[in-house]
């Protein structure tokens, strides 16, 4: 025999032995059970014998996760979203005219304080967005009326104010620049819905500060991105609006979206978001005291340069070829800080606040960053020469009726 034909013989003795071992033992095995003469018949008579009971072993299991959400879910409430319908056409052919309220979605949120008869929570904008009324379902299953206290559609956050006189418990808010890659992070809120409130996940922090682009209610872009906390905790429909906690049972986040595929239709998992409790508190604070969030605005439109060709950038804009990136401004709000400042059609803006302008998404987030009244420092090009000069911000978004 050859030496290969041997090893193959080889291979094929292991692979029967394996076969015969996991099917266990199957020509031996039946013939020594026959051999024995025991009798292998199944008993007949009571079944008494095969009763069973469980252990009076008392196992603490207890771990900081049960203590972080024990300490925060009686603070974590459905927040449900109630719209007006109309009557049918048959009631109004009877020239009955009449409306209710309907639940149209549900979201979460969390008692952040309590003063007074009064409890305030936080959730998410497009929870409460388009209500005709709202309701709150407390941990203890009971139902209260909310009213908004105000709204901001650029951070996704809401304040709605309950009466509190049933309110035991409030979570109080971490610092969100505190937390680290790789610490454990908890989700608490109602994921599809209040029927599953107060449901806890658990998983850890993937970023702290992960820059994502917004879209509004109608899934469109925004133009503004927002820095949140990237988690691998379990994010679902209805959990919008609920804590992100740490160990301590500290809020750290509130849970705003979650990544389900990406531009191309992959499905993907474990890509969730929470806006930064140091923003959150900001946000707030500002929302309970205006009932707005006032950002100022330069009083311009404009277009990134990205999209002009590059022959017009040398014909109209006398752009140098080494100006890459910019906005250029195509209408200035008259009275406005920009036109006060001295900034006219086709001028090209390279430098905001020190900041340097790669995308126009970020002429957005510098103002927002910036607060009513201040004066920042511009650079722009207008027929081909740099010019640098200081813009006051003394209008609102609001004021001007425009995002810039």
């Amino acid at each position: 025999m050859k030496k290969s034909d041997r090893f193959v013989l080889k291979t094929g003795l292991i692979a029967l032995v394996a076969g015969l071992l996991g099917g266990g033992i199957a020509y031996g095995g039946a013939s020594l059970l026959q051999s024995t003469g025991v009798d292998v018949a199944v008993p007949a008579g009571s079944n008494a014998g095969g009763t069973a009971s469980t252990s009076n072993l008392k196992v603490n299991v207890q771990s900081q996760s049960e203590k972080a959400y024990q300490a925060v879910k009686n603070s974590v409430v459905s927040v449900i979203n109630l719209k007006s319908t109309s009557s049918s056409s048959f009631d109004s052919m009877l020239g009955k005219s009449s409306s209710k309220l309907e639940a149209n979605s549900e979201g979460s949120g969390v008692i952040y304080k309590k003063s007074g008869n009064a409890a305030y929570i936080v959730t998410n904008n497009h929870v409460v967005s388009g209500a005709s009324a709202i309701q709150v379902l407390l941990s203890n299953g009971k139902q209260l009326e909310a009213k908004v206290v105000g709204t901001d559609s650029v951070t996704d956050l809401a304040v709605l104010k309950i009466n509190g006189s049933m309110i035991k418990s409030v979570a109080s808010f971490g610092n969100s620049d505190n937390i680290k890659v790789g610490e454990t992070s908890l989700a608490i809120g109602s994921p599809l819905g209040s029927a599953y409130a107060s449901s806890l996940t658990q998983g850890i922090i993937s970023a702290k500060k992960r820059e994502v682009p917004l879209t509004g209610s109608n899934g469109q872009a925004t133009g503004n991105t927002a820095t949140v906390i990237q988690t691998d905790t379990a994010i679902n429909p209805g959990n919008s609006g609920g804590p992100l906690i740490n160990l301590a049972g500290q809020v750290i986040g509130i849970n705003s979206m979650k990544l389900a595929s990406d531009s191309e239709g992959t499905s993907v998992e474990g890509i969730g978001f929470a806006i930064p409790s140091n923003e959150v508190v900001k946000i707030i604070n500002q929302l309970v005291k205006n009932g707005k969030i006032e950002r100022p605005a330069l009083g311009i439109q404009y277009v990134d340069l990205t999209n002009i060709a590059v022959s017009q950038q040398k014909s109209i804009l006398k752009l140098p070829s080494s100006v890459e990136n910019g906005v250029v401004v195509y209408t200035v709000t008259k009275n406005s800080p920009a036109e006060n400042a001295g900034l006219k059609k086709y001028d090209v803006i390279v430098e905001l606040a020190g900041k340097k302008i790669s995308s126009q998404d970020e002429v957005k987030n510098i103002l927002y960053s910036q607060k009513l009244g201040t004066t920042v420092s511009v650079k722009y090009y207008r027929d081909g020469k740099l010019k640098t000069g200081t813009i006051k911000l003394t209008e609102s978004t609001s004021q001007l009726k425009i995002n810039q």
